[in-house]
């Protein structure tokens, strides 16, 4: 089977675009990543395309790449339409990776386009409760109340009640942050020191929907959402548009010109039935992206990790190996997670400031790796990067996510 490499990276800076559209943002996605492989339309033979709030704002369904694409003079070739929450642009490109690995395609588009932003602003809020099980959401809440009630580590007087004002998200990810502080005694702080890193991250990246500088200080000071995450820790509701073009190595022998990223590793997982004691699914699906790739977390030179709040990178960091369990607040404070650290982490802003439009947000975790590994990332480039990681997650189901998707890359 051939290899398959990622030739092409576009993306339009995530923001809010109140009169933007879910096809305009597509198209200018696509404009950049055929520019940037040196490719016509014409050249693609397959797109995956990822989209999750479009048929619920809007009511387009069922054949959402089709009509972004339609627009764009793509057509005729095979489209399929990805929606798998916040994981759904890195399954996407999974998809992409897998039909150049069956041999079924050469040359393939991976894109991702999400507009979340509404003039309702609870309309936008409650769309991301849909990435939960609807059906039983009731129970869920209450398995959720009864393990908040384990939790040993209160919740301080005078908080908002969950819910209000916020997607119900930041309430799981808030009860999963108590939960390691009262496991491992990891604190308020530490959560704000992975924020301020980001957020300096984030100030170095033009395509960031947050480019302000934060202290540790500000962070902490900044309005409380779900205790103990403060505004700045979590991810902006936004609008965005991303999109790669991968090919095998046969296709790759016909180009001039292009530089080409390695794939290593392609691994999409789901949720299991478990306890918070339990095997994490970052922790299987990295150990199955590591085995695949014949590498390990020691060789990893950066990462983008799902960070929809400081929490998601403190525990991501500590499942795909990069510190030891419990320990993942520490390493943010030893300064490895920041440009000039060991362990560079979320070198784009991370979602807490380059923005998650959700549909996007897994190929913008490729955009930035590529564009690091290739050298090209500026001001906050990583010396040396010759392996990078994206680990996205979407969803929820039990105590952890409905999906997630591991991608290894390398500089070629």
């Amino acid at each position: 089977m051939d290899d398959v490499y990622v030739i092409g990276i576009g993306m339009i800076r995530f923001n809010k675009y109140p009169n933007a559209t879910v096809t305009g943002m597509a198209t200018e996605a696509v404009d950049l990543v055929l520019k940037d492989a040196g490719l016509e339309k014409d050249d693609l033979q397959a797109a995956y395309v990822s989209n999750t709030f479009w048929g619920m704002f809007s009511n387009q369904h069922s054949i959402r790449g089709e009509v972004m694409l339609w627009h764009m003079g793509i057509d005729k070739i095979p489209i399929v339409n990805v929606e798998n929450a916040c994981a759904g642009a890195s399954t996407a490109f999974l998809l992409g990776y897998t039909s150049i690995k069956a041999g079924m395609h050469d040359v393939v588009l991976a894109l991702g386009s999400e507009k979340i932003t509404h003039e309702n602003k609870a309309l936008s809020l409650g769309a991301y409760a849909s990435c939960m099980d609807v059906e039983h959401f009731d129970e869920h809440i209450k398995m959720f109340e009864e393990v908040s009630k384990q939790i040993k580590v209160k919740i301080p007087e005078g908080q908002t009640p969950p819910g209000e004002g916020r997607s119900i998200f930041m309430d799981a990810y808030a009860m999963g942050t108590r939960w390691h502080m009262d496991r491992y005694g990891s604190t308020q702080r530490q959560l704000a020191v992975i924020c301020a890193k980001n957020h300096w991250h984030g100030s170095l990246n033009p395509l960031s929907q947050y480019q302000q500088d934060m202290t540790v200080e500000e962070v902490l000071a900044d309005r409380p959402v779900a205790w103990p995450l403060t505004r700045a820790m979590c991810a902006p509701v936004g609008d965005g548009a991303a999109a790669a073009i991968l090919c095998s190595a046969s296709y790759l022998k016909k180009l001039k010109g292009v530089r080409p990223v390695k794939i290593r590793a392609a691994v999409l997982g789901s949720g299991s039935d478990r306890d918070l004691d339990g095997p994490d699914i970052g922790e299987r699906l990295s150990r199955q992206a590591y085995a695949m790739s014949g590498l390990g977390p020691e060789d990893i030179d950066l990462a983008e990790l799902h960070d929809a709040t400081a929490y998601g990178e403190l525990h991501q960091s500590e499942v795909m190996g990069f510190c030891p369990v419990g320990e993942g607040g520490i390493f943010a404070e030893s300064g490895a997670t920041k440009l000039g650290g060991k362990m560079p982490i979320n070198t784009s802003g991370g979602l807490e400031c380059r923005g998650h439009p959700i549909g996007a947000s897994g190929l913008a975790q490729i955009y930035e790796v590529v564009h690091q590994l290739r050298g090209e990332a500026g001001k906050r480039q990583v010396e040396g990067a010759r392996i990078g990681l994206t680990e996205n997650g979407g969803g929820n189901i039990g105590v952890e996510e409905a999906s997630m998707a591991i991608h290894i890359l390398e500089k070629v």
